[in-house]
C-alpha cells in the first residue's frame, strides 16, 4: 500500500535525479500530467537502497548550475547506467551520461533561449516531431565527443553541437535543451514518448489516493493518539485536516491561530468554511503575542522564525494539557519543500514556517500527507473528498499572513491600510470575473513614502505595488495582464478609500527572477 509520504509504492514511478537545475520541479510535474507518479531526490542520496525502495521504471537526470569541468561536479553512481531501465539525461543530464560512458565534455560558446535544432536521425523519442523543431538552450558546456556506442539523433542548428543522442541497443537517451519548459514547443511530446520506451502505467491520479492516504495515516497512527492541526482555512491545511478527520475521527485536535496578521473579515470566513466541511477547530486569539514580538523587527527572515517560534509555543500549550496529541500535521506540500531549500543543490529561497520555521523540541512526531503534491494536485484531491469548489480555488495566503506584504515593521497602522488594500483588490477582481484564473493576487505596502497632491496641497503617503499572477504550481509564475479598465478602478477606489495611499504600483516580474510573495 501507498504510504502518506511515498506514493511510489503503488505506482509506476519515474525517479528524477536533481542536480540542482532551477526546472527540475517542471520536469516532475510534466510527467505527472501524463500520468505517472515522479520523485525527485539528489544524487548522494542514490543508493542501492533507495532503487530497491522507490523501484524506479525510469530515471531522469536533470540539468544543474555546475559544470561537469569543475573539480568535484556532482555525479550518481556509475551502476546507475546498467540497471537496463530506461533513462533520460537532460541539459547537465545529457552532458553527465556521455562522460559517464567515455566520451567528453568542453566549453562552448554557449546557447541560451529559444533555438532550433534539427532531427538527424528518426528515433522512438522524437515521435511525432518535425525534423526541426524549436527548444529552448540554457548551457555553456557542450557534449564535444559521443561514447563509442553514442549515436547522433539531433544537432544544433545555429552552432552545430549535439543537441540529443541516444546509447545504441539500449533506452539511454539525452537532450541537451530543455523539453520540460514551455518554450520547447513539442517537449511534452518527447517525454511521452520517453514513457512509452519505459512502458509504464499511466495509474497517477491525485484524487486516486484520498482513499489509500486515509487508510495509512489510520495505520499509522496508534489507536489512542490524537493528531494537532493547525488550519488556516487555504487549501492545503483544509485537504489536510479532512484527510485526518476521516482517517481519526474525533482524534483530530484541529486548531485555528488568529496572529493578527489575517485579511479583513478572514478568521469569521474561515471557521464558517471549515465547518461547512465538519471541522470545529480550537479558536485561539494569540494576536496581541505575535504583534508585540514583531514590534520593531524589519528582517523578514526574523518575522518569520519570530512567528513560527510562536505558533511553536501556542502548540506546545496545547499539548501540554492533552498528553495523547502525539502527532503533527501539517499541510507541507512540494514547493514548500524545494522552496526552503530542503534539495541540497539548489538554495533556501525562504523558510516556510510549516517546513523550516518550526522548533523540533515540539515533542511530537509530524505527518505530512500532501508533502509529495503540487498545489494543483492538492485541490485534485479536496475535490475527491467533496470539499466546496470556493474553498479549494481560495488563492493562497502565506503562514506568516500580511506580516510578508509589510516590508519594514509591521504594526496595526499598517495592516489596517494593507486589510483595506486587499479587500478592494479581491472585490474588484470578483466583480471583474477575474480572480478564479489568478494564481494570487495582493497589495505589497513598502516601507517607502511618496508625495502627493490633495487640492493645492502636497501631502506624503504610502506606496503600495499590486502583485498579480497565473501559475500553475507556485514555483514558476507569469504576471498577470490584467485589463488597464479594472487596474485603473482598483487604483482610484484604493486612493480615494485609502487616503494613507498616495500612489499605487503594479508588479510586472515574473517568477523567476522574483519570488510570488514579496518576502
Amino acid at each position: 500500500m501507498v504510504r502518506p509520504d511515498n506514493p511510489s509504492r503503488e505506482h509506476d514511478t519515474v525517479l528524477i535525479i536533481d542536480f540542482g537545475g532551477q526546472y527540475t520541479h517542471l520536469i516532475a510535474r510534466r510527467i505527472r500530467e501524463l500520468g505517472v507518479y515522479s520523485e525527485i531526490v539528489n544524487p548522494h542520496a542514490v543508493s542501492e537502497e533507495t532503487i530497491r525502495s522507490i523501484s524506479p521504471k525510469a530515471i531522469i537526470l536533470s540539468g544543474s548550475p555546475a559544470s561537469l569541468l569543475e573539480r568535484e561536479p556532482p555525479t550518481p553512481p556509475r551502476w546507475i547506467l546498467d540497471l537496463g531501465i530506461p533513462i533520460l539525461g537532460i541539459c547537465y543530464g545529457h552532458q553527465l551520461i556521455a562522460k559517464m560512458l567515455g566520451g567528453s565534455v568542453s566549453k562552448g560558446f554557449g546557447e541560451y533561449g529559444r533555438t532550433y535544432i534539427k532531427i538527424t536521425r528518426r528515433d522512438p523519442i522524437f515521435e511525432g516531431l518535425l525534423d526541426r523543431e524549436e527548444v529552448w538552450m540554457s548551457h555553456s558546456d557542450y557534449v564535444e565527443k559521443l561514447p563509442e556506442d553514442g549515436e547522433v539523433l539531433a544537432v544544433s542548428e545555429d552552432t552545430g553541437y549535439i543537441a540529443s543522442y541516444r546509447v545504441r541497443g539500449k533506452a539511454i537517451y539525452a537532450v541537451q535543451f530543455h523539453p520540460e519548459v514551455s518554450h520547447t514547443r513539442r517537449g511534452k511530446a518527447i517525454f511521452d514518448n520517453f514513457l512509452r520506451i519505459a512502458g509504464v502505467k499511466r495509474t497517477w491520479k491525485p484524487s486516486n489516493l484520498a482513499n489509500e492516504i486515509i487508510e495509512e495515516i489510520s495505520k499509522k497512527v496508534g489507536k489512542d493518539d490524537k493528531i494537532l492541526c493547525a488550519v488556516s482555512g487555504g487549501v492545503d491545511s483544509t485537504v489536510t485536516a479532512v484527510l485526518i478527520k476521516k482517517a481519526v475521527g474525533d482524534r483530530l485536535v484541529a486548531v485555528f491561530v488568529d496572529h493578527g496578521l489575517l485579511r479583513e473579515g478572514e478568521a469569521e470566513e474561515v471557521i464558517s468554511n471549515l465547518k461547512r466541511v465538519g471541522i470545529d477547530p480550537i479558536f485561539i486569539n494569540a494576536s496581541e503575542r505575535f504583534l508585540s514580538s514583531l514590534k520593531g523587527v524589519v528582517d523578514p527572515e526574523e518575522k518569520r522564525r519570530i512567528i513560527g517560534k510562536i505558533f511553536a509555543n501556542v502548540f506546545k500549550e496545547i499539548v501540554r494539557k492533552d498528553p495523547k496529541i502525539r502527532w503533527l500535521a501539517q499541510g507541507t506540500t512540494y514547493p514548500d519543500v524545494i522552496e526552503s531549500g530542503s534539495r541540497p543543490l539548489s538554495a533556501r529561497i525562504k523558510t516556510h514556517h510549516n517546513v523550516g520555521g518550526l522548533p523540533e523540541d515540539l515533542g511530537l512526531l509530524v505527518i505530512e500527507p500532501l508533502r509529495y503534491l503540487y498545489k494543483d494536485e492538492v485541490r485534485e484531491l479536496g475535490r475527491a473528498l467533496g470539499i466546496p469548489e470556493e474553498i479549494l480555488k481560495r488563492h493562497p495566503f502565506p503562514g506568516p499572513g500580511l506580516a510578508v506584504r509589510i516590508v519594514g515593521e509591521v504594526n496595526e497602522k499598517r495592516l489596517s491600510i494593507l486589510r483595506r488594500a486587499s479587500r478592494i483588490i479581491e472585490d474588484e477582481l470578483r466583480e471583474a470575473g477575474i480572480y478564479d484564473s489568478l494564481w494570487q493576487a495582493f497589495p505589497v505596502l513598502i516601507d517607502r513614502m511618496w508625495v502627493g497632491v490633495t487640492g493645492d496641497a502636497r501631502r506624503e503617503g504610502y506606496i503600495v505595488i499590486i502583485r498579480a499572477v497565473e501559475s500553475e504550481d507556485g514555483m514558476t509564475a507569469d504576471w498577470a495582464r490584467i485589463p488597464y479598465e479594472v487596474l485603473d478602478k482598483i487604483s482610484r477606489r484604493i486612493t480615494r478609500e485609502i487616503p494613507e495611499i498616495v500612489m499605487v504600483a503594479y508588479s510586472i516580474t515574473s517568477k523567476p527572477p522574483a519570488t510570488i510573495e514579496p518576502q
